[in-house]
């Protein structure tokens, strides 16, 4: 007897709870609407900035090509690819920003599972040495590394900035997938190496599948490091080798605010990290919310 009123009582509660969770949720919805669109607010003011001439962006704000869209105009992009100088940094940054993010994503990949699950004396010294590397700035080895470059042929050239970013970046890269193949469980790899399976082939098709979300993650942080970094590139490239940020820098030092210029090549800059990182957001989320259940 006690039981249907009771159920009757729940359906009631929650048919009157409904109304509140919707609002809530909309709420948050809207909340962060309101931030999507303020982190958002600078790329769009520097992507409206880049299709107006110079004499509109010195008199009036770029907020006014919202209601006068007439403004509007690719001439900067033509222009910006005419310049041969900011066409070949683009390609400079690619060729810098590619290899240095693969080369740290497998070497990673094969020493964290290494450091994992393979047993090989000295594997936990060796371990962290790695680790203390990690707390080594990129300034203190500037100098060092800038010297024993230039002794190699190798300062001034793109495989030099290529290997400064990967050597820097392996330490983090290690460490971080290090520890999440080796959350991976142990039963697993035994009934694989039960069933005949070499550590090659348990890397490549068990590891490197189940570690997909860590490496993605990784793969995005280290593009985007190298790929938004001048301080390397400013010491390790020469005028045929700088990448992006630095040919920017110099049109910045040679003609003052020569937002002409400055303009589509930083929207240019800015939209490739923004393509990968969508392109790439699932994989990221998913990496963010398995670390944080292990």
């Amino acid at each position: 007897m006690t039981t249907v009123p009771s159920a009757a009582a729940s359906r009631r509660r929650a048919r009157a709870q409904a109304p509140v969770k919707r609002l809530s949720r909309g709420a948050i919805q809207l909340f962060l609407l309101l931030i999507g669109l303020v982190w958002l607010t600078p790329a769009a003011g520097l992507f409206l900035s880049s299709l107006r001439t110079e004499e509109k962006n010195a008199s009036s704000g770029w907020w006014t090509a919202l209601t006068a869209p007439g403004q509007l105009s690719l001439d900067n992009y033509t222009a910006l690819l005419k310049d041969s100088g900011i066409v070949q940094a683009f390609w400079n940054t690619v060729l810098i920003s590619v290899p240095t993010t693969l080369a740290v994503v497998v070497i990673a990949a094969l020493a964290g599972y290494a450091f994992a699950w393979l047993q090989f004396p000295g594997r936990d010294w060796i371990f962290l040495v790695v680790v203390a590397m990690l707390v080594v700035p990129v300034q203190i080895g500037l100098l060092p590394v800038a010297k024993l470059f230039g002794a190699l042929g190798l300062f001034g050239s793109i495989p030099g900035v290529v290997l400064f970013h990967t050597a820097y970046g392996l330490p983090f890269a290690i460490f971080l997938l290090r520890n999440y193949f080796a959350e991976i469980p142990k039963e697993m790899l035994e009934a694989a190496r039960m069933d005949g399976g070499g550590e090659w082939r348990i890397f490549s098709q068990l590891i490197l599948p189940l570690g997909r979300p860590a490496i993605a993650s990784l793969a995005i942080f280290q593009f985007l490091w190298v790929w938004n970094d001048m301080l390397v590139a400013l010491l390790f490239a020469d005028n045929a080798s700088q990448p992006l940020t630095v040919a920017l820098q110099s049109q910045m030092r040679q003609f003052g605010s020569n937002i002409g210029v400055l303009a589509p090549g930083a929207f240019l800059s800015l939209i490739v990290p923004l393509i990968v990182f969508f392109a790439f957001q699932r994989h990221f989320v998913q990496g963010i919310m398995a670390g944080s259940v292990k």
